[in-house]
């Protein structure tokens, strides 16, 4: 299945640079591809540290369509990456899958009925990793996967910016892996590989070059569930918040700064304690703020 997925996703690649060629002035397209390396070799340092090796990749891909009544915007964002540090064994710090595909009918002066469809996951299986060097299943391909489903109203006052507010979005989310799945993993009823929501939905983006090679884009995503069985979960407001800012060196050479948060209140988040030697151990796990954020410099591609 991941290869399909991988090819789909090449072939995906190849299209939207094909389409510079082949589509209309209507149309807008890119492909943004960064990768970046580094190391670190320590050899008698009095300072103390650790030799490190790091990998990262981030692809970003867009084809829009945009007209007087009509507008079609989709986006590709994948990112994956590997690091090893000491004599700890190869561990992965980045990995996403994103595609949207939102449809809006103009239907006065800024404002577009709209449609939209989303799906995230990841390519590879994430661990928690113990100080006895055990490791423990978190998440893979498919586990989770979300889509998005819903319409409303898109407000484009700029081409920089977009506001989308549906009140009626499907939310489903699927746990593909059975072992995952039997602990109820990402909100999923345990031994249930879906869980179905259903509720409002609004998402801001922002996209723009603030100074001659370095962009900005920023996209906040809200939704509430009006279906939740547990009352007192209504007022939990799923959040997604993310900030990218690529900064343009030269023609090859490129430095991009990449934030996420999210808040998910049916997504336990591992706790950790420390018993009486100070040794870290997991103590329970609960709804907490993620954070994750990435600094990288490396060779560049954008067309």
């Amino acid at each position: 299945m991941k290869r399909y997925i991988l090819l789909l996703l090449f072939l995906l690649t190849c299209s939207f640079v094909k389409a510079q060629d082949e589509i209309d002035t209507s149309w807008k397209r890119g492909v943004f591809i960064n990768v970046n390396f580094s190391q670190v070799s320590l050899s008698n340092w009095a300072a103390g540290g650790e030799n490190s090796i790091s990998l990262a990749a981030i692809t970003n891909l867009f084809l829009n369509y945009r007209t007087e009544k009509r507008s079609w915007e989709n986006s590709l964002d994948l990112a994956y990456g590997l690091t090893k540090s000491g004599d700890e064994g190869v561990r992965k710090f980045d990995d996403k899958i994103e595609f949207i595909s939102k449809y809006g009918q103009k239907a006065t002066g800024k404002l577009f009925y709209a449609a939209l469809l989303s799906f995230k996951s990841q390519f590879q299986p994430g661990y928690n990793y113990y100080p006895d060097d055990s490791t423990v299943l978190l998440s893979r391909f498919f586990s989770p996967a979300i889509v998005l489903v819903s319409v409303g109203l898109d407000w484009k006052p700029t081409d920089y910016f977009s506001l989308y507010f549906s009140p009626a979005t499907g939310k489903f989310t699927f746990v593909n892996d059975q072992d995952l799945a039997d602990l109820g993993a990402y909100g999923v009823e345990p031994g249930e590989n879906s869980r179905i929501e259903f509720g409002a939905y609004l998402s801001a983006k922002f996209k723009k070059e603030l100074l001659q090679n370095v962009s900005l884009e920023s996209k906040l995503d809200l939704f509430e569930n009006y279906t939740d069985e547990d009352a007192s979960n209504k007022k939990n407001i799923d959040v997604n918040w993310t900030v990218l800012v690529n900064m343009k060196i030269n023609k090859f050479l490129a430095a991009s700064l990449s934030t996420e948060l999210i808040y998910d209140h049916n997504t336990p988040v591992p706790l950790y304690s420390k018993d009486a030697d100070g040794n870290r151990f997991q103590s329970g796990a609960g709804p907490r703020t993620q954070f994750k954020e990435v600094l990288a410099v490396g060779l560049s591609v954008k067309f």
